[in-house]
């Protein structure tokens, strides 16, 4: 399979990239500064692009069988259409090359499923974030793609343990954390199980 990281230099998104690799993968890594790729392989093309202009990314986006998003937002805690933006734009550029297989890589609050006092106050706090994470979604949503929406909670730089929890809809019980390897992990299991059919 051939695939395309956007965020390829975030902390999923690294995690992605090697594990793809390590799969058999052939993947591009679409990234603002390369230098802050840690990984090298003869398997690994790196485009140097920006995310908010449409025509690099859908030029990126030819010729691969499923693009993964990892993307963050540089607004932090401020209110932001980042992700929105960069979505519409990926989302665009596979509707123009016919690739119809995403993994959006989101957060854990954008349907406001956290639940009891603590879930909703980290929602409040973190609002903006899920925020344009949903407005993304949603923009996805809309066009007829095959899609895996992934909603971890907690992201932690801790060791790889293949050990995780999954839920369709809402969070697994007693969930806090999980490591970005795990996240990724899951990605690539996504995408082979599409692989496989």
């Amino acid at each position: 399979m051939n695939i395309i990281v956007f965020g390829a230099t975030g902390g999923v998104g690294q995690q992605v990239v090697k594990q793809a690799l390590e799969e058999g993968f052939k993947v591009t890594a679409f990234v603002r500064n390369p230098n802050k790729l840690e990984v090298t392989h003869e398997r690994l093309a790196v485009v140097q692009g920006d995310a908010f202009q449409p025509a690099e990314v859908a030029a990126a986006i030819a010729g691969h069988d499923a693009v993964v998003s990892c993307l963050g937002s540089s607004q932090g805690m401020r209110p932001s259409t980042e992700l929105e933006q960069m979505t519409k734009h990926i989302v665009d550029g596979m509707k123009q090359h016919q690739v119809k297989r995403i993994v959006y890589t989101a957060s854990a609050g954008i349907d406001r499923e956290l639940p009891g006092i603590s879930g909703k106050l980290i929602m409040y706090m973190l609002r903006h974030a899920p925020k344009d994470h949903k407005a993304a979604v949603d923009y996805i949503l809309r066009h007829d793609l095959d899609y895996t929406i992934v909603r971890p909670l907690g992201l932690t730089n801790k060791p790889f343990t293949g050990q995780y929890r999954e839920a369709a809809t809402g969070v697994p019980e007693k969930s806090m954390s999980i490591p970005r390897a795990d996240v990724a992990h899951f990605i690539i299991k996504a995408l082979q199980d599409i692989r496989a059919m």
